[in-house]
Protein backbone atom coordinates (compact mmCIF):
# COMPACT_ATOMS: atom_id res chain seq x y z
CA UNK A 1 0.00 0.00 0.00
CA UNK A 2 1.21 3.38 -0.81
CA UNK A 3 0.41 6.42 1.36
CA UNK A 4 -1.60 9.34 -0.42
CA UNK A 5 1.15 11.96 0.78
CA UNK A 6 4.78 11.72 1.21
CA UNK A 7 5.37 12.06 4.81
CA UNK A 8 8.81 12.98 4.46
CA UNK A 9 7.65 16.45 2.86
CA UNK A 10 5.37 17.27 5.93
CA UNK A 11 6.76 19.61 8.57
CA UNK A 12 5.05 20.32 11.79
CA UNK A 13 3.06 23.32 10.46
CA UNK A 14 1.04 20.88 8.29
CA UNK A 15 0.48 18.52 11.21
CA UNK A 16 -0.22 21.30 13.34
CA UNK A 17 2.20 20.08 15.92
CA UNK A 18 2.76 22.02 18.96
CA UNK A 19 4.99 20.18 21.73
CA UNK A 20 5.31 22.39 25.51
CA UNK A 21 7.36 21.16 28.45
CA UNK A 22 6.32 22.01 31.97
CA UNK A 23 8.59 21.31 35.26
CA UNK A 24 5.99 19.71 37.49
CA UNK A 25 4.70 16.07 38.54
CA UNK A 26 2.45 14.49 35.99
CA UNK A 27 -0.79 15.16 37.73
CA UNK A 28 -0.34 19.12 38.07
CA UNK A 29 0.37 19.15 35.06
CA UNK A 30 -2.24 16.37 33.73
CA UNK A 31 -4.80 19.00 35.78
CA UNK A 32 -2.95 22.52 34.20
CA UNK A 33 -3.54 21.23 30.94
CA UNK A 34 -6.68 20.67 31.31
CA UNK A 35 -7.71 24.18 32.70
CA UNK A 36 -5.82 25.92 29.88
CA UNK A 37 -7.56 24.20 27.34
CA UNK A 38 -10.64 24.79 28.69
CA UNK A 39 -10.07 28.45 29.20
CA UNK A 40 -9.14 28.93 25.65
CA UNK A 41 -12.90 27.70 24.68
CA UNK A 42 -12.45 23.31 24.93
CA UNK A 43 -14.10 20.92 26.70
CA UNK A 44 -12.19 17.74 27.82
CA UNK A 45 -15.29 14.81 27.23
CA UNK A 46 -12.63 12.04 26.81
CA UNK A 47 -9.50 11.56 29.11
CA UNK A 48 -7.44 8.59 29.83
CA UNK A 49 -4.32 7.41 31.09
CA UNK A 50 -3.04 4.19 28.28
CA UNK A 51 -0.08 3.98 30.59
CA UNK A 52 -2.43 2.65 33.36
CA UNK A 53 -3.98 0.48 31.54
CA UNK A 54 -0.93 -0.77 29.43
CA UNK A 55 0.79 -1.11 33.13
CA UNK A 56 -2.38 -3.30 34.12
CA UNK A 57 -2.96 -4.98 30.82
CA UNK A 58 0.39 -6.15 29.70
CA UNK A 59 2.16 -5.48 32.01
CA UNK A 60 4.08 -2.69 29.82
CA UNK A 61 6.12 -0.75 32.73
CA UNK A 62 5.45 2.49 31.24
CA UNK A 63 6.11 5.78 32.58
CA UNK A 64 2.72 8.33 32.93
CA UNK A 65 1.15 9.24 29.82
CA UNK A 66 -2.23 10.76 29.34
CA UNK A 67 -4.27 11.41 27.12
CA UNK A 68 -7.01 14.54 27.56
CA UNK A 69 -9.84 14.61 24.17
CA UNK A 70 -10.85 18.22 23.64
CA UNK A 71 -13.56 19.56 21.88
CA UNK A 72 -15.03 22.68 21.24
CA UNK A 73 -18.40 21.69 20.37
CA UNK A 74 -19.61 24.87 17.67
CA UNK A 75 -16.29 23.80 15.69
CA UNK A 76 -17.29 19.61 15.77
CA UNK A 77 -20.65 20.65 14.63
CA UNK A 78 -19.25 22.75 11.53
CA UNK A 79 -16.64 20.07 10.83
CA UNK A 80 -19.28 17.22 10.62
CA UNK A 81 -21.47 19.09 8.91
CA UNK A 82 -18.31 20.04 6.28
CA UNK A 83 -17.31 16.24 6.13
CA UNK A 84 -20.10 14.43 5.71
CA UNK A 85 -19.62 13.09 9.31
CA UNK A 86 -16.54 11.51 8.27
CA UNK A 87 -13.61 13.65 10.66
CA UNK A 88 -15.80 12.16 13.71
CA UNK A 89 -13.67 9.24 13.23
CA UNK A 90 -10.71 11.49 14.33
CA UNK A 91 -12.56 13.12 17.14
CA UNK A 92 -11.98 14.17 19.66
CA UNK A 93 -9.05 16.56 19.19
CA UNK A 94 -6.32 14.91 21.74
CA UNK A 95 -3.63 16.66 23.80
CA UNK A 96 -0.89 14.33 25.61
CA UNK A 97 0.83 14.28 28.42
CA UNK A 98 3.76 12.15 29.05
CA UNK A 99 6.82 11.95 31.81
CA UNK A 100 10.33 12.17 30.21
CA UNK A 101 11.65 12.25 33.94
CA UNK A 102 10.01 13.08 37.13
CA UNK A 103 9.18 16.76 37.52
CA UNK A 104 9.11 17.27 33.95
CA UNK A 105 6.08 16.60 31.58
CA UNK A 106 5.38 17.21 27.50
CA UNK A 107 2.75 18.39 26.08
CA UNK A 108 1.88 17.31 22.29
CA UNK A 109 -0.68 17.76 19.89
CA UNK A 110 -1.36 17.55 16.41
CA UNK A 111 -4.45 19.20 14.52
CA UNK A 112 -6.96 16.73 13.26
CA UNK A 113 -8.33 18.83 11.11
CA UNK A 114 -5.26 19.85 8.94
CA UNK A 115 -4.41 15.59 8.87
CA UNK A 116 -8.14 15.37 7.93
CA UNK A 117 -7.66 17.44 4.83
CA UNK A 118 -4.35 15.86 3.78
CA UNK A 119 -5.68 12.90 4.10
CA UNK A 120 -9.06 13.20 2.38
CA UNK A 121 -11.69 12.91 5.09
CA UNK A 122 -12.79 16.78 4.49
CA UNK A 123 -13.00 18.98 2.14
CA UNK A 124 -10.30 21.64 0.97
CA UNK A 125 -12.08 24.52 0.94
CA UNK A 126 -13.09 27.52 2.34
CA UNK A 127 -15.35 26.42 5.19
CA UNK A 128 -12.86 23.60 6.49
CA UNK A 129 -9.81 26.85 5.95
CA UNK A 130 -11.88 28.50 8.58
CA UNK A 131 -12.07 25.96 10.57
CA UNK A 132 -8.58 24.65 10.81
CA UNK A 133 -7.79 28.70 11.28
CA UNK A 134 -10.57 28.57 14.26
CA UNK A 135 -9.60 25.77 15.84
CA UNK A 136 -5.68 27.03 15.00
CA UNK A 137 -6.28 30.25 16.81
CA UNK A 138 -7.42 28.17 20.21
CA UNK A 139 -4.83 25.65 20.16
CA UNK A 140 -2.33 28.07 20.17
CA UNK A 141 -4.12 30.34 23.00
CA UNK A 142 -3.78 27.35 24.99
CA UNK A 143 -0.26 26.90 24.08
CA UNK A 144 0.96 29.81 24.88
CA UNK A 145 -0.49 30.27 28.12
CA UNK A 146 0.78 26.93 29.42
Amino acid sequence: MSLPIDPSVLDATDVGEQRATLEMDHEEAVEHVRETFEAAGFGVPVEFSPSELLNEKVDADRDPYYVLGACNPAMADRVLDASDGRMGALFPCNVVVWEEEPGVQTVYHVSIMRIGRLVGLAPDDEEMAEVVAGTGEMVDAAFAAL
